[in-house]
């Protein structure tokens, strides 16, 4: 399985609400802080689209696709200095295949979904800026395939429809990753980006493949075709971290999905993983996670993960009824496999 399959796997995306929007005449819409990632794609006519925090708003129109990975507030407008209606008042409920028209529709009709991930979806999401832009003309063929299939399914709905309708949307999503990759590898940092590196790409499908494999550096550089010196910095400047804090990063994620997912014991899980001891997994899964694998099972319970004003996050441990101590905080960051830099 290739590296993007892999981290796409991990964190399960789920679509949870796919459909279109039609919006007619002069209009402005604002959306609120959304959880996961919302791809769209506009099929007929125009409009800006404005994310907090992003550099400037963006104009897009026919053919074009983009992302909201970062889950901030945004307004969508044929003219953004109109008062925005709230986004509550218009889609009520999720679309699930439907089509919402606002303004008798005619002006500007997209197609997307909105996607739930599961697991650290910082991993995903931190290597990506505010708004991703695929403009018209990229190379997008499977894109268009995926608008003219989720039309015909939304005009004309067949049994199973919503069920297609879903999948679509996730090609949506991978397509559009895809493009983002190529369109951005130069100049940028990250595992993402790395995967336009031939042979950086050929060490990390290694590790996605085996993660429980004893690599070595050396081991490594010679499935990348290169020296260990010129791999360990090559790796280092491409995805932001060292190939063996890559290879520690990747299976405590995988861990920590099987500690919420499966009923496997620590001890099976850490073997899984290449550990011969479940106290050598246990300090390596504390130190990259910010926790115990215990206190990460026992927090996953009756989850609450809290934004610290430095950006971690932090789970909340149940307590038991009789327990009147203080409320234990068990913080890990929001660390991802490898630190993005935006070029």
């Amino acid at each position: 399985m290739d590296p993007l399959s892999a981290v796409l796997s991990l964190l399960k995306p789920r679509s949870y609400t796919s459909g279109g929007m039609d919006m007619g005449g002069d209009w402005a819409i604002q959306f609120g802080p959304h959880d996961g990632i919302k791809c769209y794609a506009v099929v007929s006519g125009e409009c800006w689209l404005a994310v907090d925090g992003a550099p400037e708003p963006v104009h897009v129109s026919a053919g074009d696709c983009y992302l909201l990975p970062s889950g901030r507030r945004f307004r969508m407008a044929s003219d953004l200095s109109l008062p925005p209606v709230d986004a509550q008042t218009i889609f009520r409920f999720p679309l699930n295949g439907a089509i919402a028209t606002y303004n008798g529709g005619g002006a500007c009709f997209g197609l997307g979904g909105h996607f739930a991930l599961s697991g650290d979806s910082s991993m995903l999401l931190k290597v990506l800026p505010p708004i991703v832009h695929l403009a018209k003309d990229s190379d997008r063929a499977a894109m268009r395939w995926c608008l003219e299939r989720m039309m015909q399914e939304l005009r004309d709905p067949q049994p199973g429809g919503y069920l297609i309708a879903q999948q679509l949307t996730y090609m949506m999503l991978v397509q559009a990753l895809r493009l983002h990759l190529a369109e951005q590898a130069d100049g940028s940092v990250g595992w993402l980006f790395a995967l336009a590196d031939k042979q950086i790409s050929a060490a990390m499908s290694c590790i996605h493949n085996e993660p429980a494999r004893r690599w070595t550096l050396q081991q490594l550089a010679e499935e990348a075709g290169m020296s260990r010196s010129s791999f360990a910095v090559k790796f280092k400047e491409t995805v932001g971290s060292s190939p063996m804090e890559y290879l520690t990063r990747w299976r405590m994620l995988l861990a920590a999905d099987k500690l919420s997912n499966s009923s496997d014991p620590i001890s099976t899980i850490a073997l899984s993983l290449g550990y011969e001891s479940e106290s050598a997994f246990s300090t390596a899964f504390k130190r990259e996670m910010g926790c115990s694998p215990r206190q990460y099972v026992r927090g996953r319970g009756e989850t609450h993960l809290l934004e610290a004003k430095d950006g971690s996050r932090q789970a909340r441990i149940p307590r038991s009824p009789r327990d009147t101590t203080p409320t234990k905080q068990v913080r890990w960051g929001p660390r991802d496999l490898g630190h993005p830099v935006h070029g």
